[in-house]
């Protein structure tokens, strides 16, 4: 009986002893983590081949959350704003179809018109510079995926500035039904297209539309460690700490 009559007492007894020698002196410094995740940096592990070769199925990107702006942690309210996204940016964005969180490049900036015509994409009417890409930026694809695919170096050109040009790694798989052909669209004001790097795997602004200002987070700058999927996480150590171009 007084064994029972004990049980009650010792839940609350021992409820005080976890929130005042564990919880307690845990969540200040869980909540300043989790806001620096939230307004400050972040990692983001990516599971699908959207951006190959940039981006591969395994690796965990390091996100600038302060590349843009400064939000308030857990909100899309902004506190300061210092700059937009640029055209070729690797940016973390919210889907505007589903709110899926996404990794994608941005192709076009607001006022820009987008087309895709055979898988060469047109900017303002100017079709973007394709040239060869290295065998170094597709040596951690599998061999089957190598055969399968075709590379490309692509230059986004900046329409009166030889400076503002920037290159990056695309892919296509020509054997795979895919859109290939699209456009030409205007991105609205504040809104951004955004495509993946791997032009025939890539649910992107071709079926979900532009994706507005206040949808994009950050920018992914980094591979920070990368696991090969298909050979049990084994470590893709080539990639670790990287800069993503």
């Amino acid at each position: 009986m007084n064994v029972k009559t004990n049980l009650p007492a010792l839940a609350r007894s021992g409820i005080r002893y976890l929130w005042h020698h564990w919880l307690r002196p845990l969540a200040l410094p869980l909540l300043l983590v989790a806001s620096a995740k939230s307004a400050l940096a972040d990692i983001n592990y990516v599971p699908t081949g959207s951006m190959q070769p940039t981006i591969l199925p395994g690796d965990v990107v390091f996100i600038n959350k302060l590349a843009y702006d400064l939000r308030v942690p857990f909100t899309f309210a902004r506190l300061a704003r210092w700059s937009d996204p640029a055209r070729g940016d690797i940016v973390v964005c919210f889907s505007p179809a589903d709110g899926t969180r996404l990794v994608k490049r941005v192709v076009g900036l607001p006022g820009d018109t987008v087309e895709l015509r055979d898988d060469a994409l047109i900017l303002n009417g100017t079709r973007q510079d394709y040239a060869a890409l290295p065998d170094e930026f597709t040596r951690d694809l599998s061999a089957a995926e190598r055969a399968a695919s075709a590379f490309a170096r692509e230059t986004l050109v900046h329409p009166t500035r030889a400076a503002g040009s920037r290159a990056h790694a695309v892919s296509t798989q020509p054997g795979r039904p895919a859109l290939r052909t699209f456009g030409p669209v205007t991105v609205p004001a504040d809104s951004y297209f955004m495509m993946g790097d791997n032009r025939s795997n890539s649910h992107d602004s071709r079926f979900f539309g532009p994706v507005s200002r206040r949808e994009i987070i950050g920018e992914a700058r980094a591979v920070v460690v990368s696991g090969d999927l298909d050979r049990w996480l084994r470590p893709r150590f080539g990639r670790f700490f990287t800069a993503l171009d």
